[in-house]
């Protein structure tokens, strides 16, 4: 909380505690009840012997006095006073007289040798009611001002103390290209109006989450160094009808203030959905607001130096209007990086990053197909962070590895402890995906397979393609299927016994089959298309394919995939009993290091044991040192850490 907020927080407490201190004054003098006596009366009284006390105050007349006090049997709250003019004697018999007639008395001075309390007695109260009632007042109507601020545009204008530019997207090259346009526009429009070009108003970038689609848009107002508005599509939507539309316009509004300039809006599908759909008709406040963006967009008025950038998962829910020419005319689809695409944003997440040596980042991105950009960043900050939980000085392959598993399955079960017979037939499922992987050519790779339990698993076989490819042939896709089937084949083979540990291998592979059958023909049926994506975008994902075909033809699409399913089962079987040797062998190195990688695959294959130095690059230069200290090398303590391990090799 800064010093301005915390001023805000006291000063009303403060006003609040001086009030009801005016007002227990002010009850204080109201309650008391006082008594009007002639200065005879007063003397009187003196002279009786009822005087308890009297205080004697002169005023700012002239020889005038004021007199107050209480005569005994007063209450509390009871006084008597009196006004008259009196010489210095009689001041002077009072004083002297408070021993024989037994009463106190107290003189004070006059009153105008202080002209500050008398103010502060008289009008302080006067100034304090006024400022407390001003103050409230005035809460009340910034209270008032802002119910009707619904209205206003809750767009934010990005600073440039963190600017992002192209050189912080990677992996995204044609992308680049597609809005380095609208960048030149915004430095230089005259170029393009010279030549009647007309540049693009909307651009709508269209991809997975976390492929850099927000990233993207900032980079382009960073390179081209204009105002960057930037707003949800949720912050258009209020729950009061129109609320949505002005706040378009507001938008627009400032847009055009700062012109030329760029708008920003994330998750346009919020807004943006297609009118007068779904079973109770449309949402009457996101329609206007979706209309209003259509008027601001391309309507009577001209919104000149104006680009906006929107960005969805769900370009296929968008209302038509919007993707037409003269609005988002323009779609960059922002997919999934490739292999080159992957090294290069492991590049720049990997700048602040301490690798070790043996980590090259060409093989890291090998290893993570189908990781977007925000998995990848994700997976070199959690190998950070294991680093540092390991008190290590680098990143080594070994925290890579386990980032991988963690991103992929979650933490591992430390503390799920298996039966041994239950951790024997884990080890020869997962043989099994890892053998048929080594002999079917067009089959996944097997990266890594480990039999630590994570998540729901009690192990699995990661797998990668060998070649990263847009199209897949029907053998590749058979060989696939054959591949996922390989750990309920192995538990069969060698046990006779199947366990529920490959349910998520048979969704994948009917998946496969299915898609083979309906959507790619590649069945005895024909090249016919039976199933499609529905166009309803508001039905429930469990409605959202569209039936093409009759109810016998549903009965052979059934026996097609179980024909598929059937052929893929029979030569998984066969090709793991040819190598059962093999199965046998990588399930006990399982059993021995519960991890094994795609070099130490390979290897165990074609030589028939584990390499001797599997774990030295993993462990750090202590580690060595230690290592080669219980093994006597000699020298050990001033040698690097490549030499120790081609010393620990021999």
């Amino acid at each position: 909380m800064n010093k301005k907020d915390m001023r805000k927080n006291v000063v009303p407490y403060i006003l609040l505690v001086g009030l009801m201190l005016v007002l227990f004054y002010m009850y204080k003098v109201m309650s008391v009840k006082v008594h009007d006596l002639t200065f005879n009366e007063f003397m009187g009284k003196i002279t009786e012997g009822t005087v308890e006390k009297i205080e004697v105050t002169p005023s700012n007349d002239g020889g005038v006095y004021n007199i107050e006090g209480k005569l005994k049997g007063y209450k509390e709250n009871e006084s008597f006073k009196v006004t008259a003019p009196l010489s210095d004697e009689v001041i002077k018999e009072l004083v002297d007289g408070y021993e024989k007639y037994d009463y106190k008395i107290e003189v004070n001075k006059d009153p105008s040798s202080s002209t500050l309390l008398v103010l502060l007695v008289n009008f302080l109260p006067i100034v304090l009611i006024v400022g407390g009632g001003l103050y409230f007042l005035n809460k009340q109507a910034g209270g008032a001002s802002k119910s009707f601020d619904f209205g206003r545009s809750r767009a934010k204008l990005s600073d440039n103390k963190n600017k992002v530019t192209f050189r912080d997207v990677a992996g995204l090259k044609e992308e680049k290209e597609e809005v380095k346009e609208l960048i030149d526009f915004l430095k230089n429009p005259k170029k393009f109006q010279k030549l009647g070009a007309r540049i693009p108003k909307g651009v709508l970038l269209v991809g997975p989450p976390g492929t850099g689609k927000t990233l993207l848009a900032r980079a382009v107002a960073g390179e081209a160094n204009v105002p960057f508005y930037y707003i949800s599509g949720s912050d258009f939507v209020e729950l009061f009808v129109g609320v949505g539309a002005s706040r378009v316009r507001d938008m627009f509004k400032q847009a055009k203030n700062n012109a030329p300039c760029l708008i920003f809006i994330d998750e346009i599908d919020a807004v943006g959905r297609q009118r007068g759909t779904g079973l109770g008709g449309g949402h009457d406040e996101r329609e206007q607001t979706l209309n209003q963006l259509l008027t601001e967009m391309d309507g009577f008025g001209a919104n000149e130096g104006i680009i906006i950038i929107a960005a969805t998962n769900r370009a296929d829910v968008l209302d038509p209007a919007l993707l037409r020419p003269g609005r988002f005319d323009r779609q960059v689809t922002v997919n999934l990086p490739d292999r080159k695409g992957r090294e290069e944003i492991l590049a720049v997440h990997a700048r602040n990053k301490v690798l070790d040596k043996n980590i090259t980042l060409s093989n890291l991105a090998k290893r993570t197909p189908g990781f977007s950009g925000a998995d990848l960043e994700n997976l070199l900050n959690e190998a950070a962070l294991l680093a540092v939980r390991r008190n290590k000085e680098f990143i080594t392959m070994s925290e890579i590895d386990e980032a991988t598993d963690r991103v992929l399955m979650g933490p591992a079960k430390v503390s799920k402890k298996y039966t041994e017979q239950e951790r024997n037939m884990v080890a020869h499922h997962e043989a099994g995906h890892v053998v048929l992987g080594l002999k079917l050519n067009s089959a996944n790779d097997v990266q890594k397979v480990t039999i630590i339990p994570r998540s729901y698993a009690g192990g699995y076989a990661m797998m990668v393609p060998k070649e990263e490819k847009y199209t897949q042939t029907k053998t590749e896709l058979l060989e696939q299927i054959t591949g996922l089937l390989g750990g309920r084949v192995s538990e069969e083979i060698n046990f006779h016994e199947i366990t529920t540990g490959a349910h998520n291998d048979f969704e994948k592979a009917t998946k496969i089959a299915r898609a083979m059958v309906t959507e790619y023909g590649m069945s005895d049926l024909g090249p016919v298309q039976l199933e499609q994506q529905s166009e309803s975008v508001f039905i429930g994902r469990d409605y959202n394919k569209t039936r093409n075909f009759s109810d016998t033809v549903a009965h052979e699409i059934d026996i097609e995939i179980r024909k598929i399913m059937d052929e893929c089962y029979k030569k998984a079987t066969k090709i793991l009993k040819e190598n059962i040797d093999l199965v046998h062998l990588i399930a006990n190195a399982l059993l021995e290091k519960e991890t094994l990688t795609h070099e130490e695959i390979v290897y165990l294959a074609e030589n028939g044991k584990l390499p001797d130095d599997t774990s030295l690059n993993d462990l750090t230069l202590d580690e060595l040192k230690e290592k080669a200290k219980e093994l006597g090398i000699k020298g050990y303590s001033k040698m690097s850490k490549e030499e120790l391990i081609k010393e620990l090799n021999k």
